[in-house]
């Protein structure tokens, strides 16, 4: 057939020739092969109508397909010009090959190219999702499309459940749904059967009464029975053209492009490719999930571990450390006023260079780096103590004031009499039953609960110390006491003792200063030699002091208050400071500038001060101990000190030690450190499961790649693809996150009940909901960051490549 034959038949089928909206100019596209480059179109010229159906006939390798790629904005050319409803596409971007893609093609393809996790109707909509329609919208438009192309009875089916012909009519209706300018047809019926073919070519004829077709095809007889124009491709030329435009208008020279709407795809329409896309590799991704959750298995149990040691921390503070005391001491003591740096450290090494290259030693005083403070207790200051007591009685249970009077103690040991050793230190403290200093000897609080919520009274008629003549002895878990205990008693270390060897019997005896210290001639004086230890422990002013109980920590006790040894009751104290008092040395003591023990002068006023009230004439105490009856009573007494020392000079202020604070700070930074540590190892199996996510996002990525040539083919951005694969990370990790933490709960029942068979501590281990929020949350940020590289991976694939994949 001639081309006036193929006119004719174009004019008996009653197309419009009104001037054509697609024109290309000049246009030239190479592809390098190797080291060297195919043109594979030459200086391609062609004018399409608004409305007419061209077939393009050739051999393969003529061009066509890189023609119709062109044409749809999938690839790019080399030279030349396309213009578009007069509108040149020399500077286009990305976004408007995009819009034009969405908004002005719809294609038609040989092998379909439908997606298959997604339905019928779904596969129609996907074009609407990136022109932003309404779901309820586009739901009508694509059902009104599958119907028109006689598809009504199957939108809910997949694809892989059509026959081809179906498939090709979904892709027309696809093709046609966003009501595109042109259909760019490539071999669509090179894979149906004669039958099927006439329907699908009679929809495209149908279709091309109303806006341009454009189809590649081998079968020269459909394209003679059905197009209005033909135009045969040879070597990337043109060969023949059955019907030209011949006619210029102004409307032919190129102008600046309009700006173009964006596309644009919800991250629901992403989730809903991603999530569908899961569900037909079901296996895998649970599969993935858990290895992926394994990770947040081990950081969920160390949180709910740590989380339930430090609420158990909480309930020991609560139970055992509330009413510790705050003390304050009158000895010197590392103190950091300025809070720069590790307590007490005023350290300027300003001065020196940091890992200097030379071969010099620099000496200098570590003392300078300390700051020593030395509290001092004036009268004020006692009396607003005393005024304490009754601001807030409410929040105190008792006040001790620890007095420096020296005690003389004679013990009957079996080798002798000894002189029982005292150290007027303040009370040591540490873990439960750990010996932490020498003294033997301490006061005890007036707070009786105090005492037995800590220790408990061991031994038959056992007992606490009531009066001044009574004391107990305290022993750790192991119901030991140091050697050196008895040592000090004058007992053998390697004996064998029971309580029945200590209650109710007479261990010690005070000696009162006038007894123990004698006066000579040159007015100084002496103490007791060892040879008049018997002596003065027969003394009719001695006392005898029996032990009445035997005090031993609690097992549940998270720190002990006193250290091994003999404790006694204040009213010691108080008897002992009123004889001491009145004695002989006291009063000599007062009167004289020198040491009456010694007669060396003293070499200050603190001196002497510390002589007197060793010897009983200066009743100042040497410390105080407040105890709070809760926590919050013990910020009220911290801020009440702190109020004293409100504008004070930091030699002025009065330094306490809230010791429940030190222990419970101890606590938690190793509970803490053990949870960094834990956090750790358990992170390298997250980061470990992450590099997998990655990894499985690469293989889908290489899975999906026709999708991907399917949704950029519709409009789809760089950005949208990305969002795709995103999506699906996000989905994986959140699922992953999901499924760790719920593990992780049903983990935690078999784990309590563990820890509670070893060491009767119920519900140790317990995970708060916010920790397993934030959990899911950095498992989806983590496989986010994971799929990063593979999500951008895919939105740079080239579509024509990735539509050629199979």
């Amino acid at each position: 057939m001639n081309n006036s034959g193929l006119v004719i038949v174009q004019e008996l089928k009653g197309f419009d020739v009104t001037v054509g909206k697609l024109k290309l100019v000049d246009i030239d596209k190479s592809y390098r092969t190797g080291g060297s480059y195919l043109n594979v179109l030459k200086k391609i010229s062609l004018e399409f109508r608004k409305n007419e159906f061209v077939s393009i006939l050739g051999p393969s390798g003529s061009g066509k397909t890189t023609l119709l790629n062109l044409i749809g904005g999938l690839d790019h050319y080399d030279s030349g010009d396309l213009i578009i409803n007069s509108h040149s596409t020399k500077h286009f971007k990305d976004r408007d090959w995009d819009a034009y893609r969405n908004r002005s093609v719809g294609f038609v393809f040989q092998n379909y190219n439908l997606i298959s996790h997604q339905s019928v109707l779904q596969n129609v909509e996907i074009a609407m999702t990136l022109s932003g329609v309404s779901s309820d919208e586009r739901k009508e438009r694509a059902t009104k499309a599958l119907t028109d192309v006689g598809l009504a009875d199957q939108i809910g089916k997949r694809p892989n459940q059509l026959s081809g012909g179906q498939m090709q009519r979904v892709a027309i209706a696809r093709a046609l749904v966003n009501n595109p300018d042109i259909i760019l047809a490539d071999e669509p019926t090179g894979a149906l059967d004669s039958k099927t073919s006439e329907q699908v070519m009679d929809i495209l004829r149908d279709v091309a009464k109303t806006r341009l077709v454009i189809m590649v095809t081998h079968n020269e007889d459909i394209a003679l029975e059905y197009s209005s124009r033909i135009i045969r491709f040879l070597d990337g030329a043109i060969q023949s053209d059955s019907h030209p435009i011949e006619e210029k208008t102004e409307a032919d020279a190129p102008i600046k492009q309009k700006k173009r709407d964006k596309t644009s795809m919800s991250i629901v329409t992403a989730l809903s490719l991603s999530f569908k896309n899961l569900l037909t590799k079901k296996g895998r991704t649970i599969l993935t999930a858990f290895a992926g959750s394994i990770g947040i298995i081990g950081v969920a149990l160390v949180l709910a571990l740590s989380n339930g040691l430090s609420d158990q921390l909480d309930v020991v503070q609560s139970d055992t450390l509330a009413n510790f005391p705050i003390t304050i001491d009158t000895g010197e003591q590392f103190v950091d006023f300025t809070e720069a740096g590790p307590p007490g450290t005023t350290d300027d090494a300003s001065d020196y260079e940091e890992y200097p290259e030379d071969n010099i030693i620099y000496p200098y005083d570590a003392s300078d780096s300390f700051q020593m403070h030395q509290n001092v207790l004036t009268d004020d200051f006692l009396t607003y103590i005393e005024e304490m007591d009754e601001e807030l009685n409410e929040s105190i249970s008792n006040i001790d004031y620890r007095q420096g009077v020296g005690i003389n103690l004679i013990a009957e040991g079996e080798n002798g009499f000894k002189k029982f050793e005292t150290s007027q230190q303040s009370q040591n403290f540490g873990p439960p039953g750990v010996q932490t200093g020498q003294s033997f000897w301490q006061e005890m609080p007036d707070d009786e609960t105090f005492i037995l919520e800590l220790y408990d009274l061991i031994g038959e008629a056992s007992r606490l110390p009531e009066d001044e003549n009574e004391i107990a002895i305290v022993v750790d878990q192991y119901n030991r006491v140091s050697s050196d205990f008895f040592d000090a008693l004058g007992l053998d270390p390697e004996g064998d003792y029971n309580f029945e060897d200590f209650i109710g019997e007479e261990m010690l005896r005070v000696i009162p200063n006038d007894t123990f210290y004698t006066e000579d001639e040159s007015g100084l004086f002496m103490q007791a030699a060892p040879n008049q230890y018997e002596a003065v422990y027969n003394e009719a002013a001695s006392r005898g002091l029996t032990v009445t109980g035997v005090l031993r920590i609690k097992e549940d006790a998270s720190t002990s208050y006193f250290s091994q040894g003999f404790v006694y009751p204040s009213d010691l104290t108080e008897s002992i400071l009123t004889d001491a008092q009145a004695s002989d040395i006291a009063m000599a003591q007062e009167e004289a500038d020198v040491n009456v023990l010694t007669g060396a002068p003293f070499e200050s006023e603190r001196e002497k001060e510390q002589a007197l009230i060793y010897l009983g004439a200066n009743t100042r105490p040497v410390g105080i101990d407040i105890y709070p009856v809760d926590f919050e009573g013990k910020d009220n007494v911290k801020a009440y000190l702190d109020d004293y020392n409100e504008g004070l000079d930091e030699e002025d202020q009065i330094v306490y030690n809230d010791l429940a604070e030190l222990i419970g700070d101890l606590m938690t930074d190793l509970i803490n450190t053990i949870t960094y540590v834990l956090v750790g190892f358990a992170a390298i199996s997250l980061v470990v499961s992450t590099i997998m996510i990655g990894i499985i996002t690469y293989v889908s990525v290489i899975e999906r790649t026709k999708e991907i040539g399917i949704l950029r083919s519709v409009g789809a951005r760089k950005k949208d693809i990305s969002r795709v694969f995103n999506a699906e990370t996000l989905i994986v990790g959140f699922v992953s996150g999901t499924l760790g933490i719920v593990l992780s709960y049903l983990l935690i029942i078999p784990i309590n009940q563990l820890i509670e068979r070893l060491t009767d501590i119920p519900n140790v281990a317990s995970l708060a909901i916010t920790p397993a929020v934030i959990l899911i949350i950095g498992s989806m940020i983590l496989t986010l960051i994971a799929g990063l590289i593979p999500s951008r991976m895919a939105a740079k694939k080239d579509p024509v490549v990735a539509l050629r994949t199979e």
